[in-house]
């Protein structure tokens, strides 16, 4: 019998208006003063200062860094270690979606591991645990704030590293949907459909086992129920609410059963071509899983059954052609693009994406492991 190791952050608040109640949980960490990591939208929006307010009514002392790009980059993670350093800070507040939380993740790795964050691409590479991190989330997709992964890109080789590491799981993690009600429809259908496919990536990949089939399958059905409602109608809190829930369970399934090569091609494009995550893994999640379903279809039925199709009777085959159609439906009703040749990506790339997928720490985790020549034939459908 195999042993599964279960990670979750020790403490996460959720639901409508749990911001406001954050204070005393920092409190007993003990900070003495923390680095805010965050972008500068989030800044001139007003949303990092509602966060920002908690921390003066508890009298924490802190630094701004907003530097944080949308796709992070190692000189990003350097300059907020500088600023970090030059500040005195002993922890991190990270305020945003993805990339403010990977930003935040990687500081605090180097900050008590030293080097290069380069060094830390791949698994657990790290030696020590990172300075304390209390992650508020402001979209509905990444999951970030819970797990131990974080994506930084190499802008020399034009590379997003993946690094899966136990030691930058934050001590602290925020999810309340009141930050999320001004967030732009076309972020709120990326980050959505971002979820989706990390939760059936961790129901297809052969990490999965029973606890981790629950969240995502659980997390399966409130975006399928929720993400379209939300895309419409941004300040739906109740959906806002749901999907909060929604991206909590998928975030815990991935990071227990690992990922695969939606996302390890996903990665390849936001490397190359600084596209939006959520939106690559929307358009490559129906293409690699119909791959996936030749080789794991009874994977499928679960999915299926949850999403309303009745499959009693019904092959595995008609399963995973049912979840594949409501994908491409989903997307198509949040408005995500059909095609990356829109979003510039062109053929003469398609051998160094499809070089770099088979590198990527998520590959491993797919239920076959593809040849170049197929991973090349896959970002060729929606070329």
């Amino acid at each position: 019998m195999s042993t599964h190791v279960y990670y979750v952050p020790p403490v996460n608040l959720m639901g409508k208006g749990c911001l406001k109640d954050i204070g005393p949980y920092i409190q007993e960490l003990g900070l003495k003063k923390a680095l805010v990591v965050t972008d500068k939208f989030l800044v001139q929006s007003g949303i990092a200062g509602k966060v920002t307010a908690v921390l003066d009514d508890i009298g924490l002392d802190y630094a701004l860094y907003d530097d944080v790009k949308p796709n992070p980059t190692c000189k990003n993670v350097h300059d907020g270690h500088d600023f970090l350093t030059v500040n005195g800070c002993d922890s991190l507040i990270s305020i945003g979606g993805g990339s403010p939380q990977d930003t935040a993740k990687a500081i605090g790795i180097i900050a008590t591991n030293g080097g290069h964050i380069s060094e830390y691409e791949g698994v657990h590479k790290s030696k020590s645990k990172a300075l304390p991190i209390v992650a508020v989330n402001t979209t509905a997709g990444t999951s970030a704030e819970v797990t131990i992964n974080y994506v930084i890109t190499d802008e020399d080789r034009k590379v997003k590293m993946v690094m899966v590491d136990k030691n930058s799981l934050a001590s602290i993690s925020v999810n309340d949907p009141e930050l999320m009600v001004d967030k732009p429809a076309a972020l709120t259908a990326a980050t959505g459909m971002d979820a989706l496919t990390h939760a059936i990536e961790a129901l297809v990949t052969p990490g999965s086992y029973p606890v981790t089939d629950a969240t995502a399958l659980a997390a399966v059905e409130l975006i399928f129920n929720n993400l379209a409602r939300t895309v419409k109608n941004g300040h739906d809190i109740e959906a806002r609410e749901q999907m909060v829930y929604a991206i909590f369970l998928g975030g815990l399934a991935f990071n227990n059963a690992g990922l695969g090569y939606v996302h390890a091609m996903a990665h390849q494009l936001g490397g190359v071509y600084d596209l939006p995550h959520g939106v690559c893994n929307a358009m490559l999640l129906p293409i690699v899983e119909e791959e996936n379903a030749k080789v794991v279809p009874e994977k499928f039925r679960k999915i299926a059954q949850v999403i309303g199709y009745d499959i009693q009777g019904k092959s595995d085959k008609a399963c995973a052609d049912y979840v594949i159609q409501r994908i491409k439906d989903l997307a198509a009703e949040v408005g995500i693009p059909t095609k990356l040749s829109e979003l510039g990506v062109s053929d003469p790339d398609l051998d160094l994406l499809a070089e770099n997928s088979m590198k990527d720490a998520c590959a491993p985790g797919n239920p076959f492991l593809p040849t170049k020549e197929e991973v090349i034939a896959m970002f060729k459908k929606i070329i």
